[in-house]
């Protein structure tokens, strides 16, 4: 067993200083005094804030890219640079490129990622429609393969595959019934592109249909400020929207956060990195101008500038853990520092960088040690 001393937990909420006992991998007890008990480690958390672990729901763990020729794919992502993002549950997912990566190639690196330390799950299909998936369905996907949870398609994009509302529709119907059967979010991210439709197609989808407005989620909904804004109403709506950190020059994180509390949507607002997913420009032909790829460790960055803005920690935190572990039907388990959860923890100094991590009672940092490595790193 491991005790974790005299931390300040915030849930997300602020508990105050508290204890915390691991055991097997799990939250044993949250307690005021330290029992007489024998512990295999005493940490000392004196000083120091404990918060759980992110969960990033938009990571590219197979690489992104290749919009620009086979040079320009972007490589596997690495155990280690999870860790000192902070991530302890990540959702793997496919982008643009369909054809020299499968999904079958993303399944197994999430369980690798899994064996390593960091639990990781996946996301069926990518930008392209029909989705191209393991067993030739997406429902079956997602449904017997373990650690799929929906699927992905893209939307608004010169991208994707120009699919009309009801090719969406279906999509979304297959993904809702999945989940249905096996008790798994059964959601569709949609990757929102700049193009003339902001989110259009996605509501003529639900107008078409009868889903219920969570089926979809929005990602990217921070690429410049109109689209943000149109993505507020959905929020309005009923709707989870995912915003992208450090995405926009247009609109920054902290603005983002601000108009989604003003307009009392904070609870519908998640954060991932789309981390080494690529990004692109092109010029007015069309034609890529430059391209690159973004990293994991935004989270924390963004998560920072909040609270410098003068949000508290409690609720800037949500975004980040609470509220995506909801969306994703993971919030029995993580998400929150409560007794019997997986003990996926972050150690935060006072200027909340990342002191140590913890993931599934393993000390995977300490102390700005890294601990940990993938076997190839």
């Amino acid at each position: 067993m491991i005790l974790i001393k005299d931390a300040h937990i915030y849930n997300p909420e602020d508990l105050g200083r508290k204890n915390i006992i691991v055991s097997f991998g799990r939250i044993l007890k949250i307690v005021d005094e330290v029992p007489k008990m024998d512990f295999d480690e005493v940490y000392d958390a004196k000083g120091k804030v404990v918060i759980p672990g992110i969960i990033d729901q938009h990571i590219h763990i197979t690489g992104g890219g290749g919009e620009g020729g086979f040079e320009t794919k972007v490589p596997e992502l690495q155990l280690s640079k999870l860790i000192q993002a902070g991530i302890t549950t990540a959702v793997g997912l496919l982008g643009t490129d369909s054809v020299t990566r499968s999904v079958e190639n993303l399944v197994s690196k999430a369980i690798a990622l899994t064996h390593e330390g960091i639990r990781t799950y996946a996301l069926t299909g990518s930008y392209e429609y029909p989705s191209p998936t393991i067993t030739g369905d997406v429902k079956r996907d997602i449904v017997f393969i373990d650690g799929v949870i929906g699927a992905k398609i893209a939307s608004n994009d010169h991208r994707d595959s120009a699919l009309d509302h009801r090719e969406l529709a279906r999509l979304g119907t297959c993904a809702r019934v999945a989940g249905m059967i096996s008790g798994k979010s059964g959601h569709v991210t949609v990757h929102l592109g700049g193009g003339k439709f902001l989110l259009d197609q996605i509501r003529e989808a639900l107008d078409f249909s009868n889903l219920p407005i969570s089926t979809f989620r929005p990602t990217h909904v921070n690429r410049d400020r109109n689209t943000y804004l149109d993505s507020l109403n959905f929020a309005l709506e009923g709707g989870y929207i995912d915003a992208t950190c450090r995405m926009s020059s247009d609109i920054t994180d902290v603005e983002v956060y601000k108009l989604a509390k003003e307009d009392r949507v904070l609870d519908k607002l998640t954060f991932s990195s789309d981390g080494y997913g690529s990004w692109s420009k092109y010029d007015e032909e069309g034609n890529l101008t430059a391209i690159g790829y973004s990293p994991v460790d935004t989270a924390m960055a963004t998560l920072k500038e909040i609270v410098e803005s003068g949000e508290p920690l409690s609720e800037a935190l949500k975004p980040f853990t609470s509220t995506v572990a909801k969306c994703l039907k993971l919030h029995r388990e993580v998400g929150f520092i409560k007794e019997g959860y997986i003990s996926n923890l972050l150690v935060l100094d006072e200027d909340l960088s990342i002191n140590s991590v913890m993931s599934m009672g393993k000390w995977m940092m300490k102390n700005g040690e890294l601990l940990v490595k993938g076997l190839y790193e």
